[in-house]
């Protein structure tokens, strides 16, 4: 007997401003708060370059002056220390209902970095776990950093694979605040891997570790809409 499965929507975006993708997010999150019964949703996207800072991160993982702006930089609600964003990165953005899961943040982190380490061994790659810290590794090297905000149980913001992105930007900051260990792209093992093919094995993945069903959606109603 076939289980029934969470009806999951997948919003697959091209290059979106962090901003634009951080208050859809919180729209979606707010009509999930009011309207516990929505479908679960995961975003992807990629965005122009950007920094993003967690609540309470610390400003001294920064290289660079943050008064004079030369770099875009925001604050927001997640976890985590400083992070960047940039093309050629894939973002998703799980908006879950994790009553229908588990009401385990822990458990959810692992789940997320289980989603990406199954898209590695798709390519051959072991994808690692370290102890103490959030993410995924490859030979030392960090590929995907997660960061995420809770409320009520329904989640947003989530995690971030270097696929093939100019890496020069993290040179400016102390990357999630870990100096001793280095990030790393998966272009550095697969020479010519692109975003588009990642992208499928991504959902592929996320939906075998949620078991949920993701159903390729275009979102109604958010864009051109303040």
């Amino acid at each position: 007997m076939e289980t029934h499965k969470n009806r999951c929507l997948l919003y697959n975006q091209g290059l979106m401003p962090y901003l634009e993708a951080h208050r859809w997010q919180r729209s979606l999150l707010t009509e999930r708060i009011h309207n516990p019964s929505l479908d679960d949703v995961l975003i992807l996207l990629e965005h122009p370059p950007v920094y993003t800072l967690g609540q309470g991160s610390n400003s001294d993982f920064i290289k660079f002056d943050i008064d004079k702006g030369q770099y875009d930089m925001h604050r927001v609600e997640r976890g985590g220390e400083v992070t960047y964003h940039c093309p050629g990165q894939l973002v998703g953005y799980p908006i879950l209902n994790l009553q229908r899961y588990r009401k385990d943040l822990h458990w959810y982190l692992r789940e997320l970095e289980e989603v990406i380490i199954r898209i590695l061994a798709v390519y051959g790659l072991q994808g690692e776990r370290i102890p103490a810290f959030t993410g995924v590794w490859l030979q030392g090297r960090k590929v995907a950093a997660i960061g995420i905000k809770v409320s009520r149980w329904i989640t947003m913001h989530g995690f971030a694979l270097n696929v093939c992105p100019d890496m020069t930007g993290f040179e400016r900051i102390v990357p999630c605040g870990i100096s001793d260990k280095p990030v790393g792209s998966l272009a550095e093992w697969i020479p010519g891997i692109t975003c588009e093919e990642v992208r499928f094995y991504i959902a592929q993945s996320f939906a075998e570790v949620f078991g949920v069903e993701l159903v390729e959606s275009q979102p109604q109603g958010f864009f051109g809409s303040e």
